[in-house]
């Protein structure tokens, strides 16, 4: 992972209230450097290698300055670390993260922005007290008793944050003429956070014309005051920004990906079109010796095969001498995890091409796969006259979907079973880019009516990466 810092917001105290995203970045942290308010359950989420900093602060107690923090992240970022700037409540609420941003942007440091739960909202929460109720208190305005201009600043200095103001722009903007100047800056963001994320920059007397010029629609937040001019724009480098982007494998495969996609920009929806189930008892009366190759073409097979090998107390001692095959080199790791070392990997990873290898080098050859697999591979088999037993010990499912996205910029496909899942369950999206990982699964997105295809060069996570990124 490339060198980053993350001023990740870690909530009120509660460790339920840190973020998916934080949790994230924090398990994957070099170095964090942390604030007093950071509650002990989630100090004890930083990984064992981690370097830990206290940068807690208390009343005339600095162990830290400022300027100490940010010349520290941007230290340990240049040396290559990925270092988490872990902060109470959330970065952007009075914990001074703006400050830290605009270091991190002048020294030329890529940085992400985490959100975090702000105790402003969350305490009175925890206490049974709403901050807004529709009969009692229509807005907010949030101080800090430690401002260092005033106690309690004056309307016009501070920011005010409007939801659902769109459809009520031209009023909203008469209303606060009443009491802020025409030059007042405001923003106004659309879509905040998703791969649809617009922001406008305008002023208080140009409001309305500004939200009917640029056609913005609901979701949208509306900022009043001086703050509204600053632009910290963390996400204008990463070139997914704009994307979003369905991952169709099944959700236990699929966090590597999305991760790496996420740190580039990307809104990702984990979306799993199949599942996949042991056939139990696949294994009984299977004798396993007496062959020359024994072959796996998926990592999910790799795992079934090992399952079942228990269940039927047998010994994988059993297989002998014979040599192992597998379709690709996810296949190949799964299989040394458990132990077992690798003759043979073709040098396209499909079933296709595995079955054409070990038909040149001959032998009986036993092939543990899925009930649906392709039955060219048998078609191979059959053409070269090679004896080989075929045991189907898992089964690939479609996933009935209960929520389908309206639209995507790219899907991407791991197996010819993904986009028949897809395909069972979503009549439309045919003209989206879908990013296959073979052959074999690209030919399926054609007879499903994808014409929009790219294949990545090679069967793994991280060719698959580079295929979205290509298209960028």
């Amino acid at each position: 992972m490339n060198a980053k810092v993350y001023l990740v917001g870690a909530g009120p105290g509660d460790s339920g209230l840190l973020t998916l995203r934080g949790y994230e970045v924090l398990k994957r942290s070099d170095v964090v450097i942390y604030d007093r308010l950071v509650n002990d359950s989630i100090l004890a989420m930083i990984p064992e290698h981690a370097i830990m900093i206290d940068a807690g602060k208390s009343s005339g107690n600095h162990t830290l300055t400022q300027r100490d923090i940010e010349s520290l992240m941007i230290e340990h970022a240049r040396e290559g670390r990925v270092v988490v700037r872990l902060k109470g409540g959330d970065p952007f609420m009075f914990g001074r993260g703006g400050e830290e941003a605009e270091s991190l942007m002048k020294a030329g440091i890529d940085f992400e922005v985490v959100p975090g739960v702000t105790s402003a909202i969350s305490v009175p929460a925890y206490a049974g007290i709403p901050v807004t109720h529709r009969d009692y208190c229509s807005g907010i305005n949030i101080y800090t008793a430690h401002d260092k201009n005033n106690l309690i600043p004056e309307l016009t200095n501070t920011a005010s944050i409007f939801l659902m103001g769109v459809s009520n722009s031209h009023a909203l903007q008469e209303k606060l003429l009443c009491s802020l100047s025409p030059d007042t800056p405001c923003a106004v963001i659309e879509r905040g956070t998703t791969s649809m994320q617009r922001v406008i920059h305008t002023r208080l007397d140009s409001l309305h014309d500004s939200v009917m010029t640029n056609h913005i629609e609901p979701p949208a937040v509306i900022i009043t005051g001086n703050i509204a001019d600053m632009n910290l724009n963390w996400r204008s480098h990463l070139p997914l920004r704009d994307k979003r982007i369905i991952i169709t494998r099944p959700e236990s495969r699929a966090e590597e990906l999305s991760r790496m996609l996420r740190d580039e920009g990307a809104e990702v929806i984990s979306m799993p079109t199949i599942k996949t189930s042991v056939i139990h008892h696949a294994l009984d009366g299977i004798n396993l010796s007496g062959y020359d190759w024994v072959g796996f073409t998926s990592v999910t097979g790799v795992n079934a095969f090992f399952e079942l090998l228990c269940e039927s107390r047998k010994d994988i001692r059993e297989l002998g001498h014979a040599k192992i095959a597998a379709i690709g080199n996810a296949t190949r790791d799964s299989l040394h995890a458990h132990g077992l070392n690798v003759d043979y990997i073709p040098d396209v990873f499909d079933g296709v091409h595995l079955a054409e290898g070990l038909s040149k080098m001959g032998g009986r050859i036993l092939m543990f796969r899925a009930s649906e697999g392709t039955k060219e591979i048998n078609n191979i088999f059959m053409k070269y006259g090679i004896a080989f037993t075929e045991v189907c010990i898992y089964r690939t499912d479609y996933v009935k979907l209960k929520h389908v996205p309206k639209f995507a910029d790219i899907i991407i496909f791991t197996s010819a079973s993904t986009v028949r899942g897809f395909t069972h369950n979503i009549d439309t999206m045919r003209d989206v880019i879908a990013v296959c990982i073979g052959s074999q699964t690209a030919e399926e997105a054609r007879r499903e009516g994808f014409t929009r295809i790219r294949i990545a060069e090679g069967a793994s996570v991280i060719k698959l990466f580079e295929a979205v990124m290509s298209l960028a």
